[in-house]
């Protein structure tokens, strides 16, 4: 086993989370420990080693809870239970102590909106009929129309489709994602006590912290009236009632020294800030940076208006580039278009991978010299490209609710490439993966990276490093420097300095010692070549 980081074993209540470098594990796709095709905790607990060698402070899990995988987990069944595709809770406490002992945290994912249509709750909801207590824990409403034929209201879906589906006795329940995912009714004491027993379970299972999925979603305006663009408040986005949860909820975080992260979307930096009081939330996922195109005036003002939205409550920003819900950034930026939209996904769109992956290795360095934490999304650090996946593979609901025209998020969340000459790029050994790995994949190996030096994984380890012994990167402040048009330079601390250079001609640095770390080599005359970043000492 790969030793622990010495200088990453602080006290419970440190504020590790400041400045953490964060990996996210999509169990489903990360390593297969008994060969069926389905990455499984075994997997990631066999391969604990590689992430403390990569330099991690915590992995953040995508649900593993019991669920029928109607949205990749994100329909829960049961918070108590490891689905068994995955495992079993006695393997889960076995892997947060495993992984404590190496010097890494575990966070896990809480799905507050919805529950899968599984879970006990809904099954006795349908089973108990209009009227009853059962159904007071969701949002079943009678029809509209003459014979109640038609939906409540007009919400419209986080995916496409219909936001409400009718049932057997003709009435309707809400589900802004799909049918297999009822929305809860968070004005109900019983869902809020559950929640909040749900994250004690887990604290007390030794996790370090929370994720909270569409974390500005669960409040609903309880005359569930029809959306109008524009009308203030909204009546399912952002709702003040939220607040109040969240403070509830960080009373039970704060008893266990726990820590979240919110998945909150909002345009507003105002309303932002406010789940980030110090009584709320700890974090909240950066979506602006993470969508922002290869552009050095916008992604400057991108970095300028995230740390400005956290200045006022004293929070760190949460870098991240990619996740299991969006275009990998190794393809999003070898394209025309390099931010990224839901709205505009599309079948054969030209990418560029060798310009993607340059570009890709400058925003590595970009990412990690920001001041806050930072998000790494499994194979980032590889390198990959999103992936093809044949039509009849496809899994998603997105792809499906969207009558095909959407890719949906599967190429994103192909199984890891480990070994490779072993069956399946190591990924597992006896059949074949869940989704189907590229022909390409076996040359993105963990294995080959690691034994080169140029590699995307050398890159990444040798940053993570740096990040974990130089004083000035993680949190703190940030200055940005004078530099020529399509060039981003700022200090971190006296002496530590980082040049983004996004334009086509080459730019010369500054003055400097020497080069602590770059992303690929500079030119002849010792400058820096565009879509290349740089860290230097001086």
């Amino acid at each position: 086993m790969a030793a622990p980081h010495p200088d990453k074993t602080p006290a419970p209540s440190d504020d590790w989370w400041r400045g953490a470098a964060i990996y996210q594990v999509y169990p489903r796709s990360f390593a297969d420990g008994d060969g069926d095709g389905t990455g499984d905790l075994a997997g990631v607990r066999a391969r604990l080693p590689y992430l403390a060698e990569l330099g991690v402070d915590a992995i953040w899990f995508t649900p593993w809870y019991l669920s029928p995988l109607a949205d990749g987990g994100y329909d829960v069944a049961d918070y108590r239970t490891i689905d068994p595709a995955f495992g079993t809770l006695d393997e889960a406490e076995k892997l947060i102590g495993e992984a404590r002992d190496l010097g890494i945290r575990t966070i896990v994912d809480i799905v507050p909106n919805h529950v899968s249509d599984q879970h006990p709750w809904f099954r006795a909801a349908l089973a108990a009929g209009p009227g009853s207590p059962e159904r007071k824990l969701f949002h079943f409403r009678p029809g509209r129309g003459e014979h109640g034929e038609l939906p409540p209201n007009d919400w419209p879906s986080q995916f496409a489709g219909r936001t409400w589906t009718r049932v057997e006795d003709g009435e309707w329940y809400l589900h802004l994602f799909t049918p297999q995912q009822p929305d809860l009714n968070w004005a109900h004491p019983a869902v809020r006590e559950e929640h909040e027993d749900v994250l004690r379970f887990w604290f007390e299972r030794g996790v370090a912290g929370v994720r909270i999925d569409s974390a500005a979603l669960p409040a609903k305006d309880p005359d569930l009236p029809d959306f109008v663009e524009g009308r203030d408040p909204h009546p399912y986005i952002d709702r003040d009632e939220l607040h109040e949860i969240y403070r509830s909820w960080r009373s039970v975080a704060d008893a266990y020294d726990g820590v979240f992260v919110g998945e909150v979307w909002l345009p507003d930096a105002e309303r932002f800030a406010r789940y980030l009081r110090p009584d709320e939330l700890h974090t909240a996922f950066n979506f602006n940076f993470l969508a922002c195109p290869w552009d050095a005036d916008r992604l400057r003002a991108a970095i300028d208006d995230t740390l400005a939205e956290h200045a006022p409550v004293g929070a760190p920003a949460t870098w991240v580039l990619c996740n299991h819900d969006v275009t990998r950034t190794v393809t999003r930026y070898g394209r025309a278009d390099t931010g990224f939209d839901f709205a505009t996904k599309a079948y054969d769109t030209p990418t560029d991978l060798t310009l993607g992956t340059r570009r890709a290795r400058a925003a590595a360095l970009l990412t990690l010299a920001l001041p806050g934490s930072v998000y790494l999304y499994q194979g980032e650090e590889l390198g990959l490209p999103e992936a093809d996946i044949p039509r009849e593979r496809i899994q998603d609901p997105m792809h499906f609710r969207s009558g095909g025209a959407d890719p949906g998020r599967d190429g994103c969340r192909v199984p890891l490439p480990w070994t490779a000459d072993a069956p399946y790029a190591g990924f597992g050994s006896r059949t074949e993966p869940w989704l189907p790995q590229p022909a390409s994949w076996p040359a993105y190996a963990a294995d080959l990276q690691a034994a080169d030096p140029g590699s995307m994984l050398v890159l990444y380890r040798t940053a993570l490093r740096l990040r974990r012994t130089e004083a000035g990167l993680g949190d703190g402040r940030l200055e940005w420097l004078p530099a020529p048009a399509g060039v981003l330079a700022f200090r971190r601390a006296p002496g530590l300095l980082c040049v983004v250079n996004l334009a086509a001609a080459p730019a010369a640095l500054p003055e400097h010692d020497h080069v602590l770390l770059a992303s690929g080599p500079l030119d002849a005359e010792g400058r820096l070549p565009g879509d290349t970043a740089v860290w230097l000492r001086g």
